[in-house]
Order: structure tokens, then sequence, then C-alpha cells
């Protein structure tokens, strides 16, 4: 029997239709990128996560000469958050990459699949969805309410 899988998303033309908070998200992982460590790449990504408790934390990708060596600005933050605020839930990710040389066609970069599976972890764990926005600088933004729509047979701790 084939089955066909839906993802359920939204897609902003740009900045101006987010709320207050989105906004303030996609700046602080705009800021985030502009910090990032990318020499090998020049792929400047940045993140930013609102927690339950309103703080707003930011990471961006550190590479590594050595390059699985390196980790993606989504685990860079996530993990952060979750060693220093481990009883708090996240509540939005939001996230903003590309080419250091940004060009207007790029679309929004969305996590790799090592990202969304650390992601899977975080909101398996607190056992509530989490908001997930992606972009590129062209101000194009598109959200997902739950990892598992870019992720539809995730592995989770269930099959363990």
């Amino acid at each position: 029997m084939k089955k066909d899988i839906q993802i359920s998303y939204e897609h902003f033309k740009n900045s101006s239709e987010l709320n207050e908070i989105e906004k303030t998200l996609f700046k602080r992982a705009i800021q985030a990128r502009e910090n990032a460590y990318a020499p090998y790449s020049n792929f400047l990504v940045g993140c930013s996560v609102l927690l339950e408790n309103g703080e707003i934390y930011s990471g961006n990708n550190q590479e590594n000469a050595a390059y699985p060596s390196g980790l993606c600005a989504e685990r860079t933050t996530l993990f952060w958050v979750a060693a220093n605020f481990p009883d708090v839930k996240v509540k939005k990710i939001f996230v903003v990459g590309g080419p250091k040389e940004f060009h207007e066609k790029n679309p929004p970069i969305p996590p790799c699949g090592a990202c969304r599976q650390s992601l899977i972890e975080y909101e398996t764990k607190q056992n509530e969805n989490i908001d997930l926005y992606f972009s590129s600088m062209n101000d194009e933004v598109v959200k997902v309410s739950s990892i598992k729509d870019l992720l539809p047979f995730y592995f989770d701790s269930t099959f363990l």
C-alpha cells in the first residue's frame, strides 16, 4: 500500500509578516550568524532559541579543519541551552543561514539531518512541540510547528 506524507508549514514572504517575538528571534539569529566561525565552507548559520521562561539565547556554526569536529548552529545553541537550563522547555527555534556572500535567490535554509535528529530528541524529552522557523538572508521565512514535520520517520528512545 502506498501512502503519502503531507507536511504542514507556514510561509512568510518577509519578516514583516512575523509577530514581535518572531521578529526578535529572527534578528537575534541574524546577529548570531555574523559571528559564525566558518572559514572553510563560508556558509554562516545563526540560531536563536526562545525558552518558556521568556529568555532568548543564540549561537552559530563552528567549523574545524578536521571537518567532522565542527558543529552546526542549531546543535551549538540547543546543547548550550540544555546544559544550562535542563528543566526549561524550548518554545521556538529560529535558524538563519546561507553563504557568506549573500545572494537574493537563496531559499530558506532548513536544518541538516543531524540537527533535525537532535531537535527531535529535545522535543520528545519535553513532550511538547517546538516551533521551528528557518530562513536565509533574503527575509523569506518558513515555519513548522514540530520538528517531526521535517523528519516524519524519526528515531527516538521508543525504539531502544
